[in-house]
């Protein structure tokens, strides 16, 4: 059930200072894949990603509605969610900017329903593309987990508008 509520009064609410605000709370770092029907790859660097159930088994992450990618993403049945580890920093960046083949160099395997798994993640999850809720400039997409595989290694997260490496051992 989606209930919504008469929007939130701001009197000069401060976008700048949200961010700031917003940019205090680490968060793990992530890439999002998918395969196009031709064979063409997409992949994208997120950092909205989140647990939502156990049973079923789903996630959640969000995308801007005005990425290039909304149409593909929306519109694909199924996508990879891969947790970077500390030591893919550059998968981050390289996966955050403006490139026509962000997959240029990097090593990957395809999951069953032929989407990519970057190699080296410290965890991944093949999701179908269960729903997608347009909610302010982003489209919080979630997945239903039909497949993950975990690789234990300290974590990358991002905080403070830095990459920062943790070690949870």
């Amino acid at each position: 059930m989606h209930t919504s509520f008469p929007r939130a009064t701001t009197r000069e609410f401060d976008a700048s200072h949200f961010r700031q605000a917003l940019s205090q709370f680490a968060t793990g770092v992530t890439i999002i894949t998918t395969r196009l029907a031709d064979g063409t790859l997409l992949g994208l660097t997120a950092s909205s990603f989140n647990s939502v159930s156990l049973d079923p088994p789903l996630v959640l992450w969000s995308l801007g509605t005005k990425a290039n990618s909304m149409p593909v993403f929306s519109g694909n049945s199924h996508y990879v969610i891969n947790i970077l580890g500390a030591d893919q920093i550059h998968l981050a960046e390289q996966f955050a900017r403006k490139s026509e083949n962000r997959f240029e160099g990097v090593n990957y395997s395809l999951s069953r329903t032929g989407q990519p798994i970057l190699d080296g993640v410290s965890a991944w999850f093949e999701c179908h593309n269960r729903s997608r809720y347009p909610e302010g400039d982003h489209v919080i997409f979630v997945g239903e987990v039909e497949q993950c595989e975990v690789t234990p290694q300290p974590g990358l997260v991002f905080h403070n508008g830095k990459f920062a490496k943790i070690d949870a051992t």
